[in-house]
């Protein structure tokens, strides 16, 4: 999987994305990440980028040239379907789900707004979808490029060395992911679950999904509601979150709390 980001900033992205895990599936060419600089495709002997926003109003707008011309030499670098996404606070909120479906993907471009935006012009002649971390806006899109390219990779075969390392993480499959522990078995007074500690596979299976389930109850109802818990084993542990609710600890006590 190939992975082009336009950017203003390119020295920004270096040490995140060609360190540790993404740095090693680099190595091995099963991705290939490159960041590039707007401001070399630019026409103007001033390197210009931006202009004032016809209409009036604060800020400047990074030219809609520049972008095309920058956007336009990736693709033909990449020699294939690209499929562009502009990192925006106007887009759809960025899920695991996304991370997942653009992993299939040959070809990514990521396109970083700065300044009071992008011209509406490249958005609607080269964007596929419009992407955003939340509900907040940031400086430029570097860090939300950064943060999709990171989900992104983590999901691309052979970058993490099992599929169990990202099946049970949180938002994965629809859950968060269950509270973690490792040594010492005893911490500042605090212990491991007993059950952890037991060998029985099974019951600690079972433990992990109570805690992801009560986990995602508590945390993010909205979740929560969204799941299929219409499986036997998932019905008997609901039964043991609703005892909790109605103060019967004990339906659980085998089971631990991990709160």
């Amino acid at each position: 999987m190939r992975i082009d980001i336009l950017t203003l900033f390119p020295e920004s992205l270096g040490d995140v994305l060609s360190d540790s895990i993404l740095g090693r599936a680099q190595d091995r060419g099963i991705i290939r990440i490159e960041a590039h600089q707007i401001r070399d495709y630019t026409a103007s002997k001033q390197c210009q980028v931006d202009d004032y926003p016809y209409g009036g109003g604060r800020g400047a707008i990074m030219q809609a040239d520049p972008l095309y011309r920058c956007w336009e030499a990736v693709c033909d670098e990449a020699g294939g379907p690209v499929h562009t996404v502009y990192m925006s606070p106007c887009g759809k909120t960025f899920r695991q789900a996304d991370a997942i479906r653009l992993s299939k993907m040959e070809n990514l471009v990521l396109v970083c707004g700065h300044y009071e935006g992008i011209d509406q012009r490249f958005i609607d002649e080269c964007v596929d979808e419009e992407i955003s971390l939340g509900d907040f806006v940031l400086t430029g899109g570097e860090i939300a490029a950064m943060a999709v390219t990171d989900a992104v990779c983590r999901m691309v075969p052979g970058v993490l060395a099992d599929p169990e390392c990202f099946q049970e993480e949180s938002h994965f499959n629809g859950l968060l992911e269950y509270p973690q522990y490792s040594r010492p078995a005893v911490w500042h007074g605090r212990e491991v679950p007993e059950i952890l500690l037991s060998g029985n596979h099974q019951k600690v299976a079972q433990w992990r999904r109570l805690q992801a389930l009560r986990r995602t109850r508590d945390r993010r109802p909205d979740m929560f509601q969204k799941l299929d818990l219409s499986s036997k084993q998932d019905k008997k542990l609901l039964a043991l979150l609703e005892g909790e609710e109605n103060g019967e600890s004990g339906k659980t006590e085998n089971l631990g709390t991990g709160k």
